[in-house]
């Protein structure tokens, strides 16, 4: 019996089986994705927030993998920075989380969709645009 949060056998060696969990290519897939000049960070739920404030940093925050036995589909949920071609941010980020994974894991990533959740100003920007 696999655990659900493990993904079907990989491969098999000679000494066994290699099996990754599915929180592991996610890890990958949100480091990958923070790598990108543009992405401010990752679009989490409340409770995520809450953790994060006490410290204990959620690494697959913002992403959602579905993994099958050779192959992964990844959902990303991010934040971009204010004045960045969000499509060309957005296609970088796909290429990354694809390379990452791939070359991490053998696995095959058949799709990589990014969910723009916001945008961020840096500081002062925020009121300068609101009074122009």
């Amino acid at each position: 019996m696999v655990d659900s949060n493990m993904i079907e056998e990989t491969s098999r060696t000679a000494l066994g089986a290699i099996r990754i969990a599915n929180d592991v290519v996610a890890v990958i897939a949100g480091l990958a994705a923070t790598e990108i000049d543009g992405i401010t960070g990752m679009s989490g739920s409340v409770a995520g927030g809450i953790a994060e404030m006490l410290g204990r940093r959620n690494l697959s925050r913002g992403v959602k993998v579905e993994v099958g036995e050779r192959e992964a589909a990844v959902d990303l949920f991010v934040i971009v920075d204010f004045g960045v071609r969000i499509p060309d941010v957005a296609l970088r980020v796909q290429e990354n989380v694809k390379q990452a994974i791939e070359s991490m894991t053998g696995l095959a990533v058949i799709e990589v969709n990014v969910h723009v959740q916001g945008v961020s100003f840096a500081e002062g920007q925020d009121e300068q645009q609101r009074v122009k």
